[in-house]
């Protein structure tokens, strides 16, 4: 039998990470720790290594940027992290994203949403809605100009792939708009983030964006 989903709570309001812990252990998942600030929250990932962390970005004495950034880079093995504040602010949301973090959500979610969302981050599929994503990526990835990386060593149908996905196509979206299988879809999203040496397919639209390789205009939608 597999052991449970582990999930780290950090949070510096006890009210909130209590009631977080009693939705996600009435549906099976284990709590493994909770943390006050980030400080402890990159401690309590060393000391549990847990699946996910749900992380709060205003903390005090480190935040949860700095946080994600810490644990991502200090050799988390597969831990992800999931951002839930209730600033709706897209500075901290990029920044987020861009330390590490492989999801973004609002502390307004369903118990549903919560479950929902954290058993999806542990996956590395995609979590952010496609409207925030798109908002996100187009207003800063490109203000500098694009990056450069090296996208050579992926095929032409994974380079559309990874176009569509930038869009914010899921992988439903995805099988329609290419002719093609879920599970063939998905083996594509697999080598694209592979190749690319991404966590996750957040990271992949953000990339994508900076590298120029999809670019924002008003005329781009994606039925989401």
């Amino acid at each position: 039998m597999s052991r449970p989903l582990r999930v780290v709570i950090a949070d510096d309001q006890a009210l909130v990470r209590s009631g977080f812990a009693m939705i996600l252990t009435a549906d099976g998942i284990e709590v493994a720790a909770e943390a006050a600030n980030g400080a402890q929250a990159v401690a309590a990932v060393r000391r549990s290594a847990p699946d996910v962390v749900l992380m709060d970005i205003r903390m005090p004495d480190m935040d949860g940027i700095e946080a994600t950034r810490r644990i991502i880079t200090g050799g988390s093995g597969d831990t992800r992290v999931l951002i839930l504040t209730t600033y709706d602010l897209d500075q901290y949301v990029y920044a987020a994203l861009t330390a590490g973090a492989s999801g973004f959500l609002l502390k307004d979610v369903t118990p549903e949403q919560l479950v929902a969302s954290v058993r999806l981050v542990r996956t590395g599929d995609a979590l952010l809605a496609p409207a925030i994503t798109r908002r996100l990526v187009e207003r800063f990835t490109l203000r500098d100009g694009p990056v450069h990386r090296d996208l050579s060593g992926l095929t032409s149908r994974e380079l559309e792939v990874l176009s569509l996905m930038a869009t914010g196509l899921s992988n439903a979206e995805l099988a329609d708009r290419l002719v093609l299988s879920q599970a063939t879809v998905k083996t594509h999203v697999a080598r694209i983030l592979a190749k690319l040496d991404l966590r996750d397919r957040v990271q992949a639209v953000v990339l994508a964006y900076e590298v120029g390789l999809v670019t924002p205009g008003p005329s781009r939608s994606t039925g989401a």
